[in-house]
């Protein structure tokens, strides 16, 4: 049976999400050479990576403007949210202690994150 294709970016259609939440709209040209400074690619291959992502849902082009212009479809906060969702449910049986306990171990947070997740954790507990 095959498997569905999937909704989710992959590494390389994150590094264009990036390139389109930091810069705003642009033209395949202009995402091309952005991309370009992160990794080797062909122009075409650009141009079919955003096709994809277009079918994805991932980035809306506007065929009104003159070079076509691509903006991204989700948020960044979205597209995290998406993905953290799919890895708890996937890796973590949907247990959010068990993922929150894993990535606190994964890499040692500074003592200002910390404070920030402490922080988190009181007004969840006691919402205003």
């Amino acid at each position: 049976m095959a498997r569905s294709a999937s909704t989710q970016p992959t590494e390389v259609e994150l590094q264009i999400l990036g390139i389109l939440w930091e810069r705003g709209p642009c033209t395949v040209r202009q995402v091309h050479e952005a991309l370009a400074e992160i990794k080797e690619t062909q122009y075409p291959t650009t141009v079919k990576m955003l096709l994809v992502m277009r079918d994805k849902g991932l980035v809306k082009r506007d065929e009104r403007a003159r070079p076509i212009v691509y903006r991204g479809a989700i948020t960044r906060e979205k597209a995290q949210k998406r993905m953290l969702g799919e890895l708890l449910e996937r890796v973590y049986e949907g247990s959010a202690k068990t993922l929150m306990m894993h990535a606190m171990t994964a890499k040692k947070a500074t003592p200002e994150e910390i404070a920030e997740i402490r922080q988190f954790l009181a007004e969840l507990e006691n919402p205003s």
